[in-house]
């Protein structure tokens, strides 16, 4: 049995090079709406050359006024039947209306709309209109077809091969800098391949960006809850979470690390999020357990398990005293 497709609006659309896309299909209540919005359009449009033809009538004679009503006609007649194709080629599948409300015209493969498909969709917008109350057209036809039609698809749109979709406004942040970048020391123990997947490495990400958002007491308490899950993974012990996030997140994405750059804390000078350190702290650093010589790790509080049959000795965060 096949995954089950959700019950929305939204269509998949397979390329010749069988990549495939999602779009959310606009449905009969926006579309109306941006079409309102051009009706409106238009007619400003025909109101305020109305208003220049009466004014012409008034100061030129009655020439120019037995003249306007015709010229007032023709421009109507171009505004009902090239509006939407001129914009729509123009603008890329997209009118005034369309593009207050986010919309545009595609093709059924997802291809941009072409000039061929443009005019065979509205010129059957006269049969999508009927039936007429009065003078007035009521769509009857084209919501009709549109219900019955998973694309919401009115009769130009089947006749011409295409589709109107909700185009979705998205943000790219920039990429996140780690500062300062990694030394050698830092990265000296990790692995050169994590044990980290995509979604994971995503998910420090997202955390480390809200960094400056939140308080420091906030962001430690986040980064704590994260990366204990990595140091058991990895067996090492943790004592500044932000930054060791920080190195693992620069290591994962290939950043390279500063080769003469000094260790990450020096004595008294406190480190962690935003330069908070929590209270009775007087700086320093980790300090590598009993045994393991006088080296001092620069890995921003972490450090590698120590030698078998050794128990290092766990203190608050971060510890007295550096080396």
């Amino acid at each position: 049995m096949g995954p089950v497709k959700p019950v929305d609006t939204t269509t998949e659309i397979e390329t010749p090079e069988h990549i495939r896309f999602q779009h959310h299909v606009a449905g009969p209540a926006r579309r109306f709406f941006a079409y309102l919005i051009d009706l409106m359009i238009r007619g400003a449009l025909l109101a305020a050359l109305g208003f220049a033809l009466v004014l012409g009538g008034v100061a030129v004679g009655d020439s120019l006024g037995q003249a306007s009503l015709g010229v007032l006609l023709l421009v109507a007649f171009l505004l009902e039947w090239f509006y939407y194709i001129l914009f729509e080629v123009v603008w890329s599948g997209r009118t005034p209306g369309k593009r207050a409300l986010s919309l545009r015209v595609i093709g059924d493969g997802g291809q941009p709309l072409t000039f061929g498909q443009s005019l065979i969709r509205n010129l059957l917008r006269a049969a999508d209109l009927l039936p007429a109350a009065g003078s007035l057209p009521t769509y009857g036809i084209g919501v009709l077809v549109m219900g019955k039609d998973e694309r919401f698809r009115r009769l130009g749109d089947l006749a011409a091969g295409t589709m109107v979709i909700v185009e979705k406004r998205t943000s790219v942040d920039a990429p996140l800098n780690i500062h300062p970048l990694p030394s050698p020391q830092e990265l000296a123990n990790l692995p050169q391949r994590l044990p980290i997947d995509g979604e994971e490495l995503e998910a420090i990400e997202l955390l480390l960006r809200r960094e400056y958002r939140l308080s420091p007491a906030r962001i430690y308490e986040l980064a704590s809850l994260v990366a204990g899950i990595f140091a058991k993974r990895l067996h090492v012990r943790v004592h500044d979470p932000v930054r060791f996030l920080k190195v693992l997140y620069a290591r994962s994405r290939g950043m390279t690390a500063e080769v003469n750059a000094p260790l990450h804390h020096q004595a008294n000078v406190p480190f962690g999020s935003a330069g908070w350190a929590p209270p009775g702290f007087n700086g320093g650093g980790w300090q590598p357990p009993h045994g393991a010589g006088g080296q001092q790790y620069g890995t921003g509080g972490w450090a590698p398990p120590a030698p078998t049959g050794h128990r290092p000795q766990h203190g608050a965060w971060p510890p007295r005293g550096s080396s």
